[in-house]
């Protein structure tokens, strides 16, 4: 252990870790899977404890808009820090950040666990994301340290795959443990895995460092911080507001894209930028970008409307929920190394493209769902769906690394992680709006005999529906709830499919050529 320590300490630049021995490279890409498995379990595993949080006696007595900032802040912070995760892995070394990552991430779902009240939790979660935007960009940059050129696309594929388990366990396992502990176990079942990861980093990773030792670009980093910070509030507000006209929403939106011009404009002259936009001169890198925003922005968005789908629509419990979501982590998981020895033979353009093709018909095919489909029907679409997503990702993922330079990697990867997070913030965003307004409007004729404050609170979802029609004894409104719901989600999907296709036309023309 003092030895592994020494080298987490030392400032000798890193050996060739692609030489050292087979086992020794998987087992660390499988401690660098449960770190990233620890990140993703968290963008979903409070989806299922949020009624449990509204509960003034079992939870919190937190307020709607209390429960989607507890949601929002991690997301929030995670996507805003990203690249300054990235930059200071590529400075200081990406185990040492690993390290210090997840240290802060344990320690902060500690605190989530033991909030007292929900001003305590939203904070808390944002410390969360500020360990999570320190440990992603370093599990991708020591991929590249650890694996040769040969084998670095499977280990990314295998990489990849872990995002999509991490789906669909944060339901299952939060509903488990909701079913047996109080709320504050969903965010303490995160310190084991971290012990086991940091213990995994310790013994496995090498002490990776760039070999010019990369200058820090503090107005780069601030720049970055701010329009970040801008824009994804803007997006996170008009997507809870469903008021995207109105100042603060527009106000932010315009104000983080004009300081994220700036950024680029200062970065373009800066001799060492925390991340060198002209990488996005390259189509590849540029299509490649773009593809997997597009991708997590029909994936998050569908993910959001199928647990309404679950629980509201059919009933089901959290845990019942997370188990029927299994199939499309299963589907993710064998799509990502598939994918792998696909674009060997075929190139990245059309085995993408095609993926997300299929992954557009998964989301159409969401117009079939009613209160009587069969689970083995939606098992085999979400399989498919799972299927065609990590067939999508994981070779956007390494051509995005592909063109890095070797001392880039950390804001390179920040930048594939930042595509993920905003794409997935504008799916929840965009087709969660959406939602809600083809929901209100066709449920509005339904609602016409209620008092108008009652009214006004039916019409926001159908969860508030149904808990007015138990209120005020009209189980006829639950069939209208459950039918409006439907029609929304129907609508909703076919948006979220045309978002595919457009990711689909864009790594088609990015990638044109067989060797893509």
């Amino acid at each position: 252990m003092a030895q592994q320590l020494d080298g987490l300490a030392s400032d000798q630049d890193p050996p060739n870790t692609a030489e050292g021995s087979g086992a020794r490279r998987w087992l660390a890409l499988g401690v660098l899977m449960l770190a990233q498995f620890t990140v993703w379990l968290d963008n979903t595993i409070l989806n299922v404890a949020l009624n449990t949080l509204a509960s003034p006696t079992e939870g919190l007595g937190a307020t709607t808009n209390e429960l989607q900032w507890s949601i929002s802040s991690y997301t929030l912070v995670f996507a805003v820090m990203l690249f300054t995760g990235g930059a200071l892995g590529d400075r200081y070394g990406h185990r040492r950040l690993l390290v210090i990552g997840m240290a802060l991430f344990g320690a902060a779902s500690l605190w989530a666990g033991m909030s007292t009240g929900v001003t305590e939790l939203i904070i808390a979660r944002g410390a969360m994301g500020v360990g999570s935007a320190l440990i992603m960009p370093a599990t991708l940059s020591l991929i590249s340290a650890v694996f040769s050129e040969r084998e670095r696309p499977m280990a990314i594929a295998i990489w990849s795959g872990a995002s999509g388990l991490a789906i669909a366990a944060g339901p299952l396992v939060g509903g488990a443990l909701l079913e047996r502990f109080w709320w504050g176990s969903v965010f303490v079942v995160n310190l084991p895995i971290v012990g086991v990861a940091l213990l995994g980093v310790m013994f496995l990773l090498p002490a990776a460092r760039s070999v010019n030792r990369v200058k820090l670009d503090p107005l780069g980093v601030l720049l970055s911080m701010i329009g970040l910070l801008a824009l994804v509030y803007g997006l996170i507000e008009g997507g809870h507001r469903n008021e995207w006209t109105s100042p603060l929403v527009v106000g932010s939106l315009v104000g983080g894209l004009l300081v994220l011009v700036v950024f680029v404009r200062i970065e373009l002259r800066v001799e060492n930028p925390s991340f060198d936009v002209r990488l996005f001169r390259s189509g590849k890198f540029t299509g490649a970008s773009v593809a997997v925003m597009l991708t997590f922005f029909s994936l998050s968005g569908s993910m959001f409307y199928t647990s309404f789908y679950l629980q509201g629509a059919l009933g089901q419990t959290p845990f019942e929920a997370g188990l029927n979501l299994i199939p499309v982590a299963v589907g993710v998981l064998l799509g990502a190394p598939v994918s792998a020895a696909l674009v060997r033979k075929l190139g990245l353009g059309p085995v993408v493209a095609t993926a997300m093709m299929v992954a557009a018909l998964t989301f159409l095919a969401y117009t079939w769902l009613d209160l009587t489909t069969a689970m083995p029907w939606f098992w085999l679409l979400l399989t498919a769906q799972g299927l065609a997503m990590g067939s999508a990702v994981a070779p956007t993922t390494e051509a995005i690394m592909a063109v890095l330079p070797s001392d880039r990697t950390g804001a390179g990867s920040a930048v594939n992680n930042s595509m993920r997070q905003i794409g997935g913030v504008l799916g929840v965003a965009i087709l969660g709006s959406l939602l809600s307004s083809v929901y209100a409007a066709d449920v509005a004729p339904d609602l016409e005999a209620l008092p108008a404050p009652v009214k006004e609170t039916a019409e926001q979802s159908a969860e508030a529906t149904r808990q007015v029609a138990a209120e005020a004894s009209l189980p006829e409104l639950v069939g209208a709830a459950n039918d409006s719901f439907l029609y929304a989600m129907h609508v909703t999907s076919v948006v979220g499919a045309g978002v595919a296709v457009l990711g689909a036309v864009v790594i088609w023309f990015s990638f044109r050529s067989k060797r893509g």
